[in-house]
């Protein structure tokens, strides 16, 4: 039986591997790579373009960025809420809108309220946009094709952010200081390419909502928002949000992970010139090593946990326990600070590759057990409030890392190892809590590609025979309304982490 079972599991992982793309997935993707090669001719360069710009010093800038960047996480409960009102799909568009304009004005921002005022536009953009992706993937896609979609997208961005970085370095060595303005402008440019994208994309709508596991109360209730109006359910949205206490289990054990993913851009250049005593180089060679292995081989990556492991909890906490070790790594380096000419680089670099690997290993996970987690009809919300976690460990992250590393360059990295471990703690001990469904990695279940404004699904009446053939009951949960989601779980991949 259980041989047999196995062979059922890999049959199934083939035939879904075999699947035809998601309607418009090319689209989607060519929009986030569009996006983040226009990102990186102008990220890398923030600071010193505002200067030059304005006039104003690194300080002022710096404090205007972190000021509006912090005012713009006001913009993700309303993105949120509209998400659920009007499709992620029509928000991403305003938003590609609202940071294309922002982006193009820039250039001409060069008094300080003309600045702040344009940051403060374009930050509402930029803080609200990854919580709508997130929203889009989980409309367009169910199972592993969201998890398949995250860990693509982010081997994009990557990528994107790298070769963008490398055109804007090309740009400036050419027109001196008016590179900067072409770099934004062509940021703007960028934003308006992946807009047209987006609209030409028509994915498929999202899916019947899951029935509860058989002798246990329902996780929340659904609300009809899409179709509907707003009244009741757009004011009750973010209290049944906060109510769900396995979500917010979930997003509180993101932002301790997330202190990790800032580590590379504000520690490493600290820790590797000041405490290592190593090449200002090196910190470049570092983000250029993290970059192309996040693009090269995150999909690769994780491929093989989705096909290797039941549990994107597990994987999750998989990726937490090797920032861990990364981390602590670090801190034994900072300790031992070897005097052999090739030791310690070499160190170095192997702890950045452990680093990337636990990257590429979480985020696909831990993004789509969040969008699997979330309703279908509270989405956005929920998105946006797991987009906070992403948020705060940015903002906090530059003078946390600073305090503690002015005290001792070992602190940071001992503190990311406890958030890190803690993370991963938290992440296995919500199994039971979430919905078996957003645990498990299961196959993309049947969808429906035409459904009329304020029709509702009908569990009962949907064929079972929609369900690609080999998918069995992790396809047809969603048509079978007495089935136990935990019978469901027990028919998806017999491997577990």
């Amino acid at each position: 039986m259980q041989r047999s079972s196995t062979r059922s599991a890999a049959r199934t992982g083939q035939e879904a591997r075999r699947r035809p793309g998601i309607p418009g997935e090319r689209a989607m993707l060519t929009a986030m790579g569009v996006d983040a090669v226009g990102s990186g001719m102008y990220v890398p360069f923030s600071l010193v373009f505002f200067h030059h710009i304005t006039g104003l010093s690194f300080t002022v800038v710096g404090a205007v960025l972190t000021a509006v960047g912090l005012a713009g996480m006001a913009a993700l409960p309303l993105a949120g809420t509209a998400v659920d009102r009007y499709g992620a799909r029509r928000v991403q568009l305003l938003l590609y809108g609202v940071r294309g304009i922002g982006f193009a004005l820039y250039p001409f921002a060069t008094t300080l309220p003309a600045f702040a005022a344009v940051a403060l536009f374009t930050a509402f953009g930029d803080r609200a946009f990854p919580a709508v992706q997130q929203a889009w993937i989980g409309e367009v896609a169910s199972g592993t094709d969201r998890d398949r979609l995250q860990a693509a997208s982010r081997a994009l961005r990557n990528g994107g952010l790298g070769a963008g970085a490398l055109l804007a370095s090309l740009a400036i060595s050419v027109a001196g200081g008016n590179g900067f303005t072409v770099a934004a402008w062509l940021n703007a440019a960028s934003f308006a390419v992946a807009a047209l994208l987006v609209r030409g994309a028509r994915g498929v709508q999202g899916a019947a909502p899951v029935p509860a596991a058989a002798g246990r109360r329902p996780l929340r209730p659904l609300l009809p928002l899409r179709h509907g109006r707003a009244g009741q359910g757009s004011a009750a949205g973010y209290r049944l949000v906060l109510r769900d206490r396995a979500f917010l289990g979930l997003t509180g054990a993101n932002f301790l992970t997330a202190l990790g993913y800032s580590a590379l851009p504000v520690m490493f250049p600290l820790f590797i010139v000041g405490r290592l005593g190593l090449p200002q180089a090196l910190t470049g060679a570092a983000f250029t090593l993290n970059t192309v292995l996040c693009a090269v081989g995150g999909v690769a990556v994780a491929g093989v946990v989705r096909r290797r492991g039941g549990r994107r909890t597990r994987a999750a906490a998989l990726g937490a326990t090797l920032f861990a070790t990364a981390f602590a790594g670090l801190a034994l380096l900072g300790t031992v600070r070897p005097h052999s000419g090739w030791v310690l680089p070499a160190g170095l670099f192997a702890l950045v590759v452990l680093y990337t690997t636990a990257e590429t290993v979480h985020n696909p996970a831990s993004g789509s057990l969040a969008v699997a987690a979330a309703p279908g009809e509270l989405r956005g919300r929920y998105m946006a409030t797991y987009q906070l976690s992403w948020s705060l460990a940015s903002t906090l992250a530059p003078s946390l890392f600073t305090a503690l590393n002015a005290a001792d360059a070992r602190l940071p990295w001992l503190l990311l190892t406890g958030t890190a471990l803690s993370a991963a703690a938290l992440l296995v001990r919500l199994e039971n809590r979430l919905p078996v469904d957003a645990v498990r990695f299961t196959a993309p279940a049947a969808v429906m590609t035409s459904l009329p404004p304020g029709a509702a699904a009908d569990p009962a009446t949907a064929p079972a025979a929609a369900a690609p053939a080999g998918t069995g009951l992790c396809a047809t949960v969603r048509t079978a309304p007495g089935a136990s989601r935990r019978a469901v779980a027990a028919g998806s991949a017999s491997r577990t982490f």
